[in-house]
């Protein structure tokens, strides 16, 4: 089912293109530049991707895993550290002489504001109310002297003044003023149209004729030299980004089939059978040799250990006589004949 509303009349055409003013010079300089900018391009943009790629290596395989290992250092040197004395000392110090500061200079300062400072205020405020009141009352009179003084020595007199003195003076000076004013007004008049057609003539019109004629289309060849250096630029940047790739995937498939498969096909048919077989013939019979030796030591030790314990058993009774008769059954020592049947069978065991 068809949606959309279907026009009755003829079919759109699309709207024309529009011409560009500068086509010869953009015609004549598009091709050569984009060429040059091309050359140019693919070895800087082949060095930009080499860089990146090592930057990216560098920082994968050496940056982050040292500053991992700086931070964890930092953290175990100076953190912890740092934590540990403020948690352990500082705060409890701090609540310490929070506590001492309270008990001695907050509540005697409490203290003192509340039965010392207190009734003192209250008594000062309340005489400095009665002197107060006086002063106003003293002042009151005063300023209904000078009033009445400053009315009939200053106020009168300037109104006067002011009134038959200065109101005649300002309005003489005032038309003077005008006259100036008018005069004046008419010679900057006069002397401003001569400047400003002097500076039109000789300023203004060749400036003028020198942008619409010399740099208008200087300009024009400029912006369209500049406009296709630059689509050059992005055309060739784009243009290296894809051969740049290129050579990458080369150079990839080059090295795993160069150097990645040989060495995984020697690993998986050569060095793992190899490995396997020396495992299985040399390794694994030197280790049961090297059991079965740690086992014969020990048993030669132990025996050596019966032997000597024995040894010093009989000294003991030759020089000081026989133990007490008293003895536990469960630690009955083995004789000099059990242990000389040990060391029998464990060098028989040894030359088999």
């Amino acid at each position: 089912m068809d949606l959309e509303k279907r026009t009755s009349g003829p079919p759109q055409e699309p709207p024309p293109r529009r011409s560009d003013p500068e086509g010869c010079v953009a015609a004549a300089i598009r091709v050569p530049v984009r060429i040059v900018v091309l050359v140019l391009v693919v070895p800087v943009r082949m060095a930009w991707d080499l860089l990146v790629v090592a930057g990216r290596l560098l920082r994968d395989t050496v940056l982050r895993p040292l500053g991992r290992a700086l931070a964890w250092l930092g953290r175990v040197l100076f953190v912890w550290p740092l934590v540990a004395v403020w948690r352990y000392a500082v705060v409890p110090l701090g609540k310490g002489l929070a506590v001492l500061g309270h008990v001695l200079l907050v509540v005697p300062a409490v203290w003192f504001h509340t039965w010392v400072l207190t009734p003192a205020g209250r008594a000062i405020v309340w005489c400095a109310a009665g002197v107060g009141a006086g002063l106003v009352a003293v002042g009151r009179g005063l300023y209904a002297v000078l009033a009445l003084l400053g009315r009939y020595l200053v106020v009168v007199p300037a109104v006067w003044f002011h009134t038959w003195v200065l109101v005649p003076l300002g309005h003489a000076l005032v038309w003077c003023g005008k006259g100036f004013a008018r005069g004046l007004g008419l010679a900057v008049t006069g002397i401003g149209a001569v400047l400003y057609w002097t500076v039109r003539i000789l300023l203004v019109l060749p400036a003028l004729a020198l942008w619409r004629w010399v740099l208008t289309p200087v300009g024009r060849v400029l912006a369209v030299i500049g406009r296709e250096v630059l689509d050059a630029l992005g055309h060739g940047w784009r243009i290296a980004g894809h051969v740049s790739r290129a050579f990458g995937r080369f150079l990839g498939t080059l090295w795993r089939w160069a150097v990645a498969e040989p060495a995984r096909w020697a690993y998986r048919t050569v060095l793992t059978p190899v490995g396997h077989a020396l495992r299985d013939s040399v390794l694994r019979p030197l280790a049961e040799a090297g059991r079965a030796a740690g086992r014969i030591g020990r048993q030669a030790l132990a025996a050596a250990r019966l032997t000597v314990r024995e040894t010093r058993a009989d000294l003991r009774r030759a020089l000081f006589g026989p133990p007490p008769a008293a003895r536990r059954p469960d630690r009955r020592e083995p004789s000099v004949a059990e242990a000389r049947t040990l060391g029998r069978s464990t060098t028989a065991l040894t030359k088999d």
